[in-house]
Parts: C-alpha cells; sequence; structure tokens
C-alpha cells in the first residue's frame, strides 16, 4: 500500500481567490462556468476538480480506516468466544490494549521510520508525526496555502490514520495465538516493539518504497506486509510461551478445548469481514476519479467472492482433514479467504478470487491440523488463517495480479526470516526477564480471576475441568 501523490500541476492560488471573489455564494457550478471568462472558468473547474479530488480521497482513508479500526471489536469477539470463558475478559483488555498500543507507537515513531526518508531499509527516526506546515498555515487561515494543501492529494493526517489501524491488525493476530496462557505485559511489551519497529521496518521494505519494493514486490493490502508478519510473530511467539497445559498428551492425543461462546466468535467474523471492505477497499488509496471508483468496486467485490470460497471450501475439506464438518474451520475459513486475496484484490477476473479464497481455506485447514502434529498451540488458528493463507495469497499475486513469482517468494521469505528471528529473539529475552507465561495455577483457576479479579460471566460457576492433566511435559 504505497503512499500516493496526486497533482503535480496545481492551479494557482490565485485563481482560487478570483473565483471566490467574483462568484455569488451556492451559485451551480454550470452557471459559474458562464459569468466567468473563458481561460478563468476552465481553471475554475479544475480547481474544483481537485478539490473535489481532495475531499473524496481524505474522506476514503477516514471512513474505510474507521471500518478497519472496527475489525478490532471483530478480533476481539472471536477471540473471547473461542477461549474458555474464565480468560475472556484479559482478552479484552489485551485488545483494547494493544490497539492503545499500536496507535501510540506510530505516532511516536512507526509511521516515520515506515514512509519518510526511506532509504533501502528503514525510513526516518523522527519523533512524533502531524499535519503538513501547508495544512497548518491553512488552519491558521492562511489562504495561500490551500494550493499546496490540495496538491497533495489528501490530509496528511487520514493518510496516518489509515496506515495506523493497519499495525493494530497485526498485532491483534498475535493475541488469539497465544490466549490463555501469556503474561499480559510481556504481551504489551512485545506489541509495542511489533508495532514501533518490526512492522515499520517490513512497511519500509514495501510500501515505503525499500529494497523489496524496487524489485518489484507486490502486496495490495497486506498479505504479507500485514498478516503474514502478525503470523511469524505468533508463532514465534507460540513456540517460546508452549502449549497450554493437558493440550497435548504423551499418548499423542489432543485435548479439543470447545470455545465458550460460537455465536461471539461468528459475530467476530462477520465483523471482520464486514471491516475487510475497508482493508481491501480502502488500499486503493483514492476516490477522485470513476477508475478509482470502479477499482474500487472490484476490489470489494473480489474480496467478498474470496472470503465465501473459502467458507465453502472449509466446510468440504474440513471431514476428511480434521475429521468432522468443523464449524470452526469454516469460520477460519472465511479469514483464510480474506488474507488470500488481499495481495491481489484489484485483478480484473474475478473468477481467480474465487480460486485463490479457496485454496487459502484449503491451506488453513490443513495448517490447523499440522500444527496440532508439531505440538504448537494456536488457540483461533492465527497461524494457519493469516501466515500460510498470507504466504499462498502473496504467490496467488502472480498468477492473476500481474506480479513476479521469483520476486513473491524473495519477500514471502525475506520477511518471514526477518520478523521470526526478531520476534522469536524479543519473546526469549522477555521469557528471561519478566516471563513470558503465566503460572500453571493460574492458567488452570483461569486470567481473569486470578490477574483481574472479574469475570466475564459472573453468573456462571467456575468448575474445575475434569479433564485437566496429563500432559506430555508431566513427569510420569
Amino acid at each position: 500500500m504505497k503512499t500516493p501523490t496526486f497533482f503535480p500541476n496545481t492551479i494557482p492560488t490565485l485563481v482560487r481567490r478570483l473565483v471566490r471573489a467574483t462568484v455569488p455564494a451556492g451559485l451551480p457550478a454550470a452557471l459559474i462556468l458562464l459569468v466567468l471568462p473563458a481561460p478563468v472558468a476552465a481553471a475554475a473547474q479544475e480547481a474544483a476538480v481537485q478539490d473535489g479530488a481532495f475531499v473524496f480521497n481524505t474522506f476514503s482513508f477516514l471512513i474505510w480506516g474507521a471500518l478497519v479500526m472496527w475489525m478490532c471489536a471483530g478480533f476481539t469477539m472471536l477471540e473471547s468466544g473461542s477461549v474458555r470463558s474464565k480468560n475472556a475478559s484479559v482478552i479484552c483488555l489485551k485488545n483494547i490494549g494493544l490497539y492503545a498500543i499500536a496507535g501510540l507507537t506510530y505516532y511516536v515513531l512507526g509511521y516515520n521510520l515506515m514512509y519518510t526518508d526511506v532509504g533501502g531499509f528503514i525510513g526516518s527516526f523522527d519523533w512524533f508525526y502531524g499535519p503538513s506546515a501547508d495544512e497548518i498555515a491553512l488552519l491558521d487561515g492562511n489562504e495561500g496555502a490551500a494550493a499546496a494543501v490540495v496538491e497533495n492529494g489528501y490530509a496528511v493526517t487520514s493518510d496516518w490514520f489509515f496506515q495506523m489501524v493497519f499495525v493494530a491488525t497485526t498485532a491483534s493476530i498475535v493475541s488469539g495465538a497465544l490466549a490463555e496462557r501469556v503474561n499480559l505485559w510481556a504481551f504489551f511489551a512485545f506489541t509495542a516493539v511489533l508495532t514501533t519497529v518490526i512492522y515499520p521496518i517490513v512497511g519500509a521494505w514495501t510500501w515505503g518504497e525499500g529494497w523489496l519494493y524496487k524489485m518489484g514486490f507486490t502486496d495490495f493490502a497486506g498479505s504479507t506486509i500485514v498478516h503474514s508478519t502478525g503470523g511469524w510473530a505468533a508463532l514465534a511467539g507460540a513456540l517460546v510461551v508452549g502449549p497450554r497445559w493437558g493440550k497435548f498428551r504423551k499418548d499423542g492425543s489432543v485435548k479439543v478445548t470447545a470455545p465458550s461462546n460460537i455465536p461471539a466468535v461468528t459475530l467476530g467474523v462477520f465483523i471482520l469481514w464486514l471491516g475487510w471492505f475497508g482493508f481491501n477497499g480502502g488500499s486503493q488509496l483514492a476516490l477522485g476519479s470513476a477508475a478509482d471508483a470502479v477499482g474500487m468496486s472490484n476490489v470489494i467485490v473480489n474480496t467478498n467472492l474470496a472470503a465465501a470460497a473459502g467458507v465453502i471450501t472449509a466446510i468440504f475439506v474440513s471431514r476428511p482433514i480434521l475429521g468432522r464438518t468443523d464449524l470452526f474451520a469454516a469460520l477460519n475459513g472465511a479469514i483464510a479467504g480474506l488474507v488470500a486475496i488481499t495481495a491481489g484484490p484489484n485483478i480484473i477476473d474475478s473468477r481467480w478470487a474465487i480460486v485463490i479464497g479457496a485454496v487459502g481455506a484449503l491451506c488453513c485447514t490443513l495448517g490447523l491440523k499440522v500444527l496440532e502434529r508439531a505440538r504448537v498451540d494456536d488457540v483461533v488458528g492465527a497461524v494457519p488463517a493469516h501466515l500460510f493463507a498470507g504466504v499462498w495469497g502473496t504467490l496467488a499475486a502472480s498468477i492473476a495480479a500481474g506480479a513476479d513469482f521469483v520476486t513473491q517468494l524473495v519477500g514471502v521469505l525475506s520477511v518471514g526470516a526477518f520478523v521470526f528471528t526478531v520476534s522469536w529473539v524479543l519473546w526469549t529475552i522477555l521469557d528471561k526477564t519478566i516471563g513470558v507465561r503465566v503460572s500453571r495455577s493460574v492458567e488452570e483457576i483461569g486470567q481473569d480471576a486470578a490477574e483481574l479479579g472479574i469475570d466475564a460471566y459472573p453468573e456462571f460457576v467456575l468448575m474445575v475441568d475434569p479433564d485437566d492433566g496429563g500432559d506430555y511435559r508431566d513427569p510420569d
């Protein structure tokens, strides 16, 4: 999602002032062209087009950004419903906390590392971010700055807001994978580094026009940049933190921990599906022309088709792969389809969106089984849905979206090596210092009661699970 530049030839401020001074307020545009001299009328018309494009572009960033922010509610519902009820309150705190952390860290440093004066690998270490000098002058009443503001094509902070909500999405992926046993403060510390440094560096390589961008790497809205980054970070965390006690037994069997609230999980997926229209549609990065409107429409349709194909595919393949027709797999199939299409939702032939979404769901469902056999505990299936499907979607952009396969593969491997290595080192440091997981007793009673002193469902009686124990790590 490269930050765009619009309108290199802006109408002089003098023309704008002349139009305002000579044309009565509210006069229809057609009459304006009649009462003004021909050269001035032409300039006025061009100025009006540019002003309108500026407003639509800015509004697009803001409204789509708000929709992406709403995905945080989707992740909260999905995760809190997926865990056992004794941990739902901590999930809620983690999700609102990570969104707040992402907003602050990306403002303080992250955006500048990602987009400002990017060389090959990283941007500027300037602190804080805000309106441009021309925008500040305009807000101070200097109408002469209006032309320079409009020339940029969008309000500067509207772009920052749209970029920031993507950072929060990356952090949300990590939250779900490590649920029910990760230390709250270790998670917040990792989130701060992820959103300040790790994600912005990946973004600088790509959307910030760093070395991968110059190679021709393509990722329209972030199958790799956002979703695989979150998936690699989650996988590293799951390996360091370890599985929940009793999840994997000595005899090789896997304890099924049923979600506590299936309707909440389903609602969460629907919210994410809705938010993805802003995620991918907003990544058109403009709404100031007919071509932008058509392109955005195609992106949203392709996004919807991929998700639908993901659901149906997961329903069909869950029985032969998982041994049952699995609702949880179907819900993750929708997310996997959405993740997979995100690298290239701007394809013209929408039939490819169905194929890409279907294969993404297949990768996710197979991934659930692979992680179980590897004794990697991912509570919500975040790694298969975001990492495995994200890798597939990034490579699939070379099939239908015009990307080069080798370049896409280089991008996938380089981002994976960087994010996984740095994340694993950071999780290990946190483990050796403050500890990355709660004690076994806290895990058994639940983080809500032990850490927060609040129950998500206080009318329910906390019961000890008679099936707890028998972990493969227990002594004989």
